[in-house]
Order: structure tokens, then sequence, then C-alpha cells
């Protein structure tokens, strides 16, 4: 073969192999993006900080690897030595205080006594891999001088308690109807993701104290999977909650045993406290589904039922169709409760066929009749 000829074959055969390069490149490009897509999808995480490494050192980006080791120096120097300034509120794992990490990190840290546990380490790791728009997410654990402790992103407008409960007589926040109907649905999509893993989680305290809310307002339901982790270490014993629970399926105190159905139990009440602005202390003593439909007939024939600053910002349909999945949710016995799932599309039906008639009736009404509400 010529020199020329060798050089056009040797040539067309280096062109090739760059051809074949490129190809492979733009091929893991497009994998590696659609990978990437998936991870960031709302069963995921809608947020992109979700993607991030949580490294000893601090974040940086990369692939996800689970929960961070924090030290208890650095958590202590993020809440001015959980200082009393820095203190939040107390949960079922202590108390819980709001942090700065050094990198600039904002987060919400739990902390309590207890000893070192593999047990709380397994555990831990597994919940900080649940990721969803809906859900708090844990960023790392601790383990030092005889304390456990958590670390959780932090929600900057606390919990919907705080947004909620009519406790004057000119509460500083109004949510409107169609406001609550987005957190309601916001917090049923937590509990639904969390019900839809394989094998599923039971919440075990859904609460409206644990829906939080950011600054534009969407859900964020907190804690789940707690509970089952107090329960697998030694220390914690009974819980501490209070003895009274308003928000636990009377089902489960009879039999101790928790499913899903407790969970959407849980949800009906918080649906409950959404209609009514109010805590739900009421109906802690209810244990059947006669006395909960006298108590829910009795408030809607007086008018005192609906939350007074609802006034005019909700269709008469819409409030109806509300009330009626609230009891769906809080039915007795618990097998004829509807799916989290099937809550979810509810609500969603509810929330856009208010913004429909809304948008083109105007504003709603103050009255409602009670047609079939309680029965149908």
């Amino acid at each position: 073969m010529s020199k020329p000829s060798a050089a056009i074959v040797g040539g067309a055969a280096g062109a090739l192999a760059l051809v074949a390069i490129v190809i492979g490149v733009v091929w893991f490009y497009k994998i590696h993006c659609k990978n990437l897509s998936n991870k960031n999808s709302e069963t995921g995480s809608s947020d992109p900080s979700a993607i991030v490494e949580w490294s000893r050192g601090g974040p940086s980006s990369g692939v996800r690897q689970g929960a961070r080791l924090f030290t208890l120096e650095e958590l202590d120097q993020a809440t001015k030595h959980f200082d009393e300034s820095s203190l939040l509120g107390y949960g079922s794992f202590g108390l819980v205080y709001k942090g700065l990490l050094r990198d600039g990190t904002v987060v919400a840290i739990k902390r309590r006594p207890g000893a070192p546990r593999q047990e709380f380490v397994s555990e831990v790791t597994y919940l900080s891999e649940i990721h969803h728009r809906n859900l708090v997410t844990i960023l790392g654990y601790c383990q030092e001088s005889g304390f456990q402790v958590l670390v959780f992103e932090y929600i900057p407008n606390g919990s919907v308690c705080n947004h909620l409960y009519d406790t004057r007589l000119e509460s500083s926040t109004k949510l409107e109807f169609k406001q609550r109907l987005s957190i309601a649905v916001g917090a049923a999509k937590g509990l639904c993701h969390l019900h839809g893993l394989k094998p599923p989680m039971v919440h075990k305290n859904f609460k409206t104290a644990n829906v939080l809310v950011d600054e534009d307002f969407i859900a964020h339901v907190a804690d789940a999977g707690i509970a089952k982790l107090l329960e697998k270490i030694e220390e914690a014993g009974p819980s501490r909650t209070s003895s009274v629970n308003i928000f636990q399926d009377p089902e489960v105190g009879a039999s101790g045993v928790a499913s899903e159905m407790s969970d959407v139990h849980s949800f009906g009440v918080f649906l409950l406290e959404l209609l009514t602005g109010q805590e739900a202390l009421d109906i802690g003593s209810l244990g059947s589904n006669e006395s909960l439909f006298q108590w829910v007939e009795s408030r809607l024939s007086s008018n005192t039922l609906v939350d007074r600053r609802l006034a005019g910002s909700f269709t008469g349909e819409g409030m109806r169709d509300l009330i009626r999945l609230t009891l769906q949710c809080m039915s007795f016995p618990g097998r004829r409760r509807p799916k989290m799932e099937m809550v979810v599309v509810e609500l969603e039906r509810i929330k856009e066929k208010e913004m429909a008639m809304t948008t083109v009736m105007g504003e709603g009404t103050d009255t409602f009749a009670l047609g079939s509400v309680l029965f149908t």
C-alpha cells in the first residue's frame, strides 16, 4: 500500500474512532440526564438540593449517599450551644432547635437523651433515603455525650397550627378555603407516598402539628417514621405523648395495631381542623361512627362547624364535598375508609372544581344547604 493510501485509511479509521467516542459520550449524557430527571420527580424530590451528597465536611454535588454523620460540636455551634433563643418547640423525639450550619444551611435539630444504638443508625439511614416534595427530609444524625440527635431540613413557615387555630378575635393569618385545600392535597400526597413504599410505611403520629408549610404554603409532612424509630430504641419505652390523642384511630387504641387506615383516620381529623380552624378537642372522647356524625350534624345545624374566617371564600358544593370526604376518612370500621391515593384524587378534584367555580362566579358563599352531606 502506498503512503498516500495508508494515510487516507489511517485518517478514516481515526475519524471513525472519533465519531464512535462522540456517540458514546452523547449516549452516556442522555442516559445520565434521564436518570437525574427521574430522581428529581415528585416521587423523588422536586428540590435540586435533595440530590446533594452529605459528606462529613458538608454538602457537595454528587450522588445522594444517605444520612450525614454530624459531630455534636458542630451542632452545638449551629444552635448557639442549644440556647433557648434557638428553641422551636417540643416534639415526639424531644426538643427542637433551629440551627445554622457552617456552610450556611439552615436546619431543624431534634435532640433527646439516649445512649448510642446501632438500630438508631440503621433506621435513620433508611429514613434519610425517603424523598418527596411533601415530606420533611432527614439530613443526618449524631450520637454523642449521652444524646441522640436528628437533623432535618428546615421548613421556614412553621406548622399549620401557627396559621390555622383561631385563638384570637382577629387572627394574623387568614387561610382561605382554596389555600387550605392546597395544604390538604400536599399533606395527602406525603402520606400517600409513605403508604406506597415497599413495604408501606405507617406514619403513626400524623397530626396538624406535623404538617409544616414553606414560604409558598406548600405542605411538608414531618416526623415520618419517627414513631417506629422510637419503638426500636430500648430507652424509648412507652410514648411520651399526652394521654388523650384526638388524632389516634380508636381502633388502634383497642388493638394496639396501626395500619395505613389509621393514618387515614388521623388525616380525617386534620381535615376537620382545616374546616373548623380550631383544635378538634371536642371529638377526643368520640369512639363511634354515630356519635361522630351527630357531632358534625349539630354544628352544621347551628352554623358553627365551618371556620367563620372562611366566610365568602368557598362554594357550597366544594364545602359539602370536603365535609363528606372528612367523614369518610373518619369512618368506623376502618375498612370503610378510602385509601390515601383515593383521598388525593378526591381532594384534587374538589380543589380544581372550586378554583374553576370561584373564577367564573367570583367570591363564594357564606351559607350552604345541608342537603345530603352526611349520609351519601
